[in-house]
């Protein structure tokens, strides 16, 4: 008897096994990332996962003498080395460059998706503690190499964006605003800082990262990210969450400003407008193809759908109407789609044409790199040029930085921001090979004489 027993339950255990062997298996995508992308992107059909594929390349670093791809005519080299998990970078009037070396607060693992998400972070090279510091970088010389690195602030609690107005930065934690005064030309801030904000990072705090910038209307703008996928642990835990946030700098007055955007990791000012954008990450588990990351405009009153409904109105299923009220009237559709699972997270606009055409109208958007999908998407930067009218043209995402999977689809980097230094080089923050790539164009080779 007790032999059936134990014979039954190696059966089941094998049985069981098997079938989430199977289910977290690599599902295949069916477009590629370029039908996906652009203002009008391709939209299958949807394909649930109960268990979420896993295929996070693994990450490796760097060789010492490796570099990932620039665009044809650019030339790409170490601004910064050694760095401990760098992500947002911010650039300072005088030309100084902090970076937010940063990652996800420590916190209990609570189920599955807690679990999961343990596993692929630690493979991805984001299982390292939070250093919880603002770096400052100088090239004093204008080598194109940061000869000075020191600690800026410490002690914060997983800091991430940041913006400046006058000699004030403000610094957004995962769970609030913080103001600190800078002396121009200093290398730390010798002040303690000053609370302006709460931003919510309740339990289990998923999307951790709180983007922030300053309005050309003097307001901060923050993005809180979901606490969830789809909301599936209560719409009363994603309070505060999944929206886009006006501060006031003076007084931490907060109004929400848009709602519905499931994880807004970028903010940038168009310089041509002075219109708010965004990049967002969107939700999991439909499959490999679906739904496309995005950037998008954000207005007051804006409602992108979020958990209920993507890309204009399309109902996600597994989510249930609020009050059975069908609101798909009232989603805005996004402005551009950057592809499935890429992860875009730091994006800025070109505010210098020193790299030349094309890269002088439109946003550099850091595409992370996904995590459940097979082929991989992402692990590049790309650039959306942008028209005379403010908005995206009617043209797909061109590579500025890629070449940072290598041929056996390991990630010898993840690409985190990018945004242009005050010489007009493009910065990139690569939280796996901590370093700051500098972008530019490619010196002119001399021509040989002619008789």
């Amino acid at each position: 008897m007790i032999k059936h027993i134990l014979r039954f339950l190696l059966l089941l255990i094998i049985v069981v096994g098997v079938g989430i062997w199977w289910l977290m298996q690599p599902q295949q995508a069916r477009f590629s990332t370029a039908e996906l992308s652009g203002r009008v992107p391709i939209l299958s059909s949807p394909r649930p996962q109960s268990i979420p594929s896993v295929t996070i390349a693994e990450a490796i670093g760097w060789s010492a003498n490796a570099a990932p791809t620039p665009a044809p005519g650019m030339a790409v080299t170490r601004f910064a080395t050694g760095l401990d998990h760098p992500r947002m970078i911010h650039v300072l009037a005088n030309g100084d460059v902090l970076v937010a070396e940063s990652n996800s607060p420590t916190r209990p693992v609570d189920g599955m998706m807690d679990r999961i998400e343990q596993r692929v972070m630690a493979r991805a090279g984001a299982g390292v503690p939070s250093a919880n510091r603002i770096t400052l970088l100088r090239d004093a010389d204008g080598d194109g190499v940061a000869e000075v690195r020191t600690p800026f602030i410490t002690g914060l609690n997983s800091p991430y964006g940041m913006a400046s107005i006058g000699n004030t930065l403000y610094v957004a934690n995962t769970d609030g605003v913080v103001a600190f005064t800078m002396t121009p030309g200093a290398t730390s801030v010798a002040t303690p800082g000053r609370r302006v904000a709460e931003l919510a990072a309740n339990l289990p705090n998923r999307h951790w990262a709180r983007s922030l910038v300053a309005g050309p209307d003097g307001m901060l703008y923050a993005g809180v990210g979901a606490n969830s996928n789809i909301a599936e642990n209560s719409i009363a835990s994603e309070r505060g969450r999944a929206m886009v946030i006006q501060i006031n700098p003076a007084n931490g007055v907060r109004r929400i400003m848009a709602v519905g955007l499931r994880n807004p990791q970028g903010l940038s000012i168009n310089p041509a407008t002075g219109t708010l954008w965004a990049s967002v990450n969107e939700r999991d588990a439909l499959g490999a193809d679906m739904v496309p990351d995005y950037l998008t405009r954000v207005e007051f009153g804006d409602f992108y759908g979020w958990p209920w409904y993507y890309w204009g109105g399309f109902v996600d299923d597994r989510v249930e109407e609020a009050d059975a009220e069908d609101r798909r009237q009232y989603v805005r559709r996004p402005d551009y789609a950057l592809g499935a699972h890429v992860a875009p997270l730091g994006m800025s606009f070109a505010t210098s044409d020193a790299l030349g055409a094309p890269w002088t109208n439109g946003a550099f958007v850091a595409l992370h790199g996904s995590w459940n999908r097979s082929p991989p998407s992402g692990y590049k930067v790309v650039f959306v040029a942008f028209g005379e009218n403010g908005r995206p043209r009617d043209a797909l995402p061109v590579d500025v930085l890629s070449g940072f999977l290598n041929s056996e689809g390991q990630a010898m980097g993840r690409p985190a921001d990018a945004r242009q230094a005050r010489d007009g080089a493009l910065l990139v923050a690569d939280d796996v090979g901590n370093i700051i790539w500098r972008v530019a164009r490619r010196a002119a080779q001399a021509q040989p004489a002619t008789r």
